[in-house]
């Protein structure tokens, strides 16, 4: 699944980066909206998927090697953030669905979680 394809099955708009949406692969993703939860569980080559629209989620994700955040609830991230993401070479993506709704979706489509092989999930 690349990311055009979560896209367009989550109804989402592209914020910025639309040129690489069809590149970038999604074989696993995250949800959360606790940072430090990001740092400790999400794997490089993710996505990550949140509420959370500060500049802090770019600066997460581009530590993790993240290729692209996809925002939930509608939210809309602040300006600042979607220019940092654009510099980052990252793409955005927002979706009206809830995390549960998403998640489920994305789930059903094989998007694989993140998971710590030690903590027995």
């Amino acid at each position: 699944m690349t990311l055009e394809d979560v896209v367009n099955l989550l109804g989402g708009k592209i914020l910025c980066g639309e040129e690489k949406i069809a590149q970038i692969g999604v074989p696993k993703a995250y949800a959360c909206d606790l940072m430090s939860d990001v740092l400790a569980l999400c794997q490089p080559g993710a996505i990550l998927i949140t509420g959370l629209t500060n500049v802090q989620i770019v600066r997460t994700a581009q530590m993790l090697d993240i290729p692209a955040v996809l925002f939930v609830r509608g939210k809309t991230p602040m300006n600042d953030t979607v220019t940092l993401a654009e510099e980052a070479g990252m793409s955005l993506v927002v979706t009206g669905m809830s995390m549960f709704q998403a998640c489920g979706l994305l789930y059903e489509q094989g998007v694989k979680p993140c998971l710590i092989a030690d903590a027995g999930y």
